[in-house]
């Protein structure tokens, strides 16, 4: 298959896998906590790309991995949490789609830190973007009042980890394999995710049913939406641009809020509008 047509497929895998992410938070969420469904989501995956990429370890150089410590925080740890924690109190689908934010994060600090240059649509774009988002917090927090939309500052805060992840990938690991990138990832993140783990209380909830049946779902994010996803992502940096893969957020809301209207989650028209807005801005930042 041509490089051309691969990144659009790995495009498309990613936005289902991604999309079906916030789905799997949530029920993870009846019987865990946030900083347990952060945990065990990544030593899940931890455990999985240890087994399939060990010996691509040796193949990262001793200067590469204060890199792969960087991004490994700014490109899992850190949003692994944020996103759990913002559940607690925000829908699903209201998560997915300020996660849209990301390409336009990548923009400004590509733009401010990496000595990428703006052009007028993107900075249009950008400008858009930030009004789609304030405008489905500020109506969210009206017509939702049980809930806190303070929360999802928390998601906006990972959609600029996932930016600083993109361009660090692009600038100083794209000579490495995916599986190295995201194996070595996740073997620095194991005993810090371990740790919160042991104190966050799991062991002693364990045993519980619902806990149980929610390891099930974070199970299946670990593995396949941050294991595997992750080993896809990279790819797709390395054979694009960190703006064309990080416009995965285009599609991932689609794929999360068909999965929120299962779960009876619900936008409303002002809500739906600024999602649309979002998406505008996204789309112009990213035009070249």
């Amino acid at each position: 298959m041509e490089s051309k047509q691969l990144k659009w497929l790995y495009l498309s895998i990613l936005a289902l896998v991604w999309g079906s992410s916030f789905i799997l938070i949530k029920k993870g969420l009846v019987g865990l906590s946030a900083f347990q469904v952060g945990s065990l989501r990544i030593i899940f995956a931890a455990v999985f790309l240890l087994i399939i990429g060990f010996k691509t370890l040796s193949k990262i150089p001793t200067q590469k991995w204060k890199y792969i410590a960087i991004t490994s925080l700014f490109g899992t740890f850190i949003p692994a949490y944020l996103f759990a924690i913002a559940q607690t109190e925000i829908d699903s689908s209201i998560s997915s789609i300020l996660n849209s934010l990301t390409p336009l994060n990548t923009l400004i600090l590509g733009a401010l830190v990496f000595s990428l240059k703006f052009k007028r649509n993107q900075i249009i774009g950008i400008l858009i973007g930030l009004l789609g988002s304030a405008l489905l917090i500020l109506n969210g927090a009206m017509n939702h009042p049980e809930q806190n939309y303070y929360y999802a500052i928390l998601v906006i805060i990972a959609s600029i980890c996932y930016a600083i992840n993109v361009n660090l990938i692009k600038k100083y690991l794209s000579d490495l394999s995916p599986l190295s990138i995201t194996t070595g990832n996740f073997m620095v993140l194991f005993t810090p995710a371990l740790l919160v783990l042991f104190f966050s209380g799991f062991f002693e909830v364990i045993y519980e049913i619902k806990v149980q049946h929610s390891l099930l779902f974070i199970i299946i994010l670990g593995v396949v939406g941050t294991g595997i996803a992750n080993i896809l992502f990279f790819k797709l940096i390395q054979m694009s641009s960190p703006v064309f893969a990080t416009s995965v957020t285009y599609l991932i809301p689609v794929v999360a809020f068909s999965w929120g209207i299962f779960d009876n989650e619900m936008l409303t028209p002002v809500q739906f509008f600024g999602a649309f807005i979002i998406l505008i801005g996204v789309y112009l930042s990213a035009r070249k």
